[in-house]
This record gives C-alpha cells, structure tokens and sequence, in this order.
C-alpha cells in the first residue's frame, strides 16, 4: 500500500540522499507516546500505512454503526477547530477538527495542511506529525508542499494522519472543485 500511498512522487526519492542525517535523528513521536523508528525498510513503512488504513476503516465503521456518519451532512470552523455532522435523526455530533490539506481535483494536486493558507496554526498538528514521519523516513510526498497525487493517496496520507494523532476518525469534504481532508476526535452527540 505504501507504493499507492506516495502515488507519483515516488518514495524512494529522497530515502537514499536522506540517510545518512536520518541515522543521527530521533524517531517520530505518536501521539500515544509510542516512537516510530529514525529509519525503517520499505516493508516497514508498508505496514504503517497499512495499519493507519485498518484503522481508519474500522472508526469510519463504528461511526457509521453509531450516528449514521454516512449520511450526515458537515460544517467546519476552522478558527474554532471543530466540525459538526447532523444525522438524519437530527443528532448534532462535533468533534475537534484538524486540518490535513485539500485535494484540487482539476490538476490532481494536494497542498498539505501544515503549510496551507487556509488553515489555522491550531489546525495544522496532524498534518504536521505526518509531515515528521515523512521527514524522519525520507518521503518527499509527506515533505513537499504540494504535490501531484491521487485521491486514494489522500486518503492514506489521512488515514496517517489519524493514526499518528490518535484520531477518531476523518472526513473528507467537497468544497468547490476540491476536497478538504479532516481529522476529528472524539465526538460529542447531542440528541433532540
């Protein structure tokens, strides 16, 4: 999955130049307090985005399962760092958002979160863990501001995301002719 996850950038574009300074660099911090290894093989870093994928596909089912997640509209502050569903029970469910970047559609570009004009500095934090693991492994398409990819890498790149902050699940929104890809934690459900 990790080869999907890169899309056309490329992983190994900067894992050889990188690999020397990576040895001397601590490894990436989880938001659980766990580490990531300073370098990891290929196989390694497959198997992180393939447990954030798992992960990310079970809390979406649980969220389905328990508020209808599916078929909830959305709204977002991002100023103040929450986002709202309403269900079709009429359930108000918010949770603290974070912003991981958007996906312009019309040039399959994404312009991550940690560097978005967009976004708020409170917002940025998952998108930022992402961007640490990017460096500490040498993946440009985590390093690099903008990029060409694919929606489906968007989503892995969030399902990272999630998984390093320890989110409770994520959402991507249509805005116009892009996608806005969130984070959120846990939610709070208000029933009439």
């Amino acid at each position: 999955m990790h080869g999907a996850a890169i899309g056309n950038v490329g992983r190994r574009t900067v894992l050889a130049a990188a690999a020397a300074l990576m040895l001397s660099r601590p490894g990436v911090a989880r938001a659980d307090g766990r580490h990531y290894p300073t370098r990891m093989d290929d196989a390694g870093i497959d198997a992180v985005f393939e447990r954030a994928s798992e992960e990310l596909r079970l809390k979406t089912q649980a969220h389905v399962g328990a508020w209808q997640a599916d078929e909830a509209s959305w709204s977002v502050d991002l100023d103040k760092g929450e986002i709202e569903f309403r269900n079709p029970k009429g359930w108000v469910i918010t949770a603290p958002v974070q912003f991981i970047g958007t996906f312009l559609t019309t040039d399959n570009s994404f312009l991550w979160g940690w560097d978005h004009p967009s976004a708020p500095e409170p917002v940025r934090d998952h998108a930022k863990l992402v961007r640490a693991f990017g460096e500490t492994q040498g993946l440009a398409a985590l390093t690099t501001r903008k990029i060409e990819t694919t929606e489906a890498d968007c989503w892995q790149f969030t399902a990272l995301a999630a998984h390093l902050a320890g989110a409770t699940g994520a959402y991507r929104a249509p805005v116009g002719k892009a996608m806005a890809f969130f984070t959120y934690g846990t939610v709070t459900i208000t029933k009439p």
